[in-house]
């Protein structure tokens, strides 16, 4: 089995592929950007784990790197993890933020899609990750939430158009999960807090993602199609409505 994770040398890609090491995938592909130590250190840990690494450094959607990606051959899994924005309310944000979030949360994927899907097999699978901010309104996400939202549009779509080619395509949209992206954000306490006020009484971690990542890559999501799966706790289900209907 031969994975490609962008954004897989931290945080939660490295999660995904120490998964898949575990699960007993051969070659795993680190995507990263620009952090030489931080990918050295996530490619020994993964191939203490019994997989074959190859790192691939650079901006996913760019010409050179989706090059390298199609050097790597046929993918059973195509994980989109890398993800970036601006942290900023709507009205001091500026054009050129909305163009380097938007590329590299939505349009990376559509890129990779495009270089790789010629080459993959029936039962291979893409998973996008998202995050809850694509449905739900926080606090200075406006360029992030709106990008993973269409994220999880380019998910449906591309389900249906590779879903006859025999290929997955879904997504996970994780709670609150605390990795060194939440460094970034001036309310981060206040993001925790909440995260961890789910009915599950805990944040969610990195490998929760992980597993889910596993599944949706498995024989055992054949017939998952399209799905955004969300890993949060419970987060979303309680209304902030106190009482019941009849009360």
């Amino acid at each position: 089995m031969t994975v490609f994770i962008t954004g897989g040398t931290r945080g939660i890609g490295k999660e995904i592929a120490l998964r898949f090491a575990h699960d007993g995938a051969k070659r795993i592909a680190l995507g990263y950007l620009r952090n030489d130590s931080a990918a050295e250190a996530a490619a020994e840990e993964v191939r203490a784990a019994g997989a074959e690494v190859v790192l691939v450094r650079g901006n996913v959607s760019s010409e050179k790197t989706l090059e390298e990606v199609v050097a790597l051959g046929p993918l059973d899994a195509l994980i989109h993890n890398a993800a970036t924005g601006v942290v900023r309310p709507a009205m001091e944000t500026e054009d050129k933020h909305w163009d380097w979030t938007m590329n590299a949360n939505a349009r990376a994927l559509l890129s990779l899609a495009r270089a790789v899907v010629p080459q993959m097999k029936p039962g291979s699978s893409i998973v996008g990750i998202s995050s809850l901010g694509s449905i739900r309104v926080l606090e200075n996400y406006v360029l992030i939430g709106t990008s993973k939202a269409a994220l999880e549009a380019l998910i449906r779509y591309l389900a249906v158009e590779l879903a006859p080619k025999g290929i997955r395509v879904n997504a996970v949209s994780a709670g609150v999960v605390q990795t060194a992206a939440l460094e970034h954000f001036p309310n981060r306490d206040e993001m925790l807090a909440a995260g961890a006020a789910n009915p599950v009484g805990r944040l969610v971690q990195p490998a929760d993602v992980a597993g889910a990542v596993s599944f949706l890559c498995s024989p055992d999501a054949a017939m998952v199609c399209g799905h955004v799966l969300i890993v949060d706790g419970g987060f979303l289900l309680p209304t902030a409505i106190g009482g019941g209907l009849g009360e």
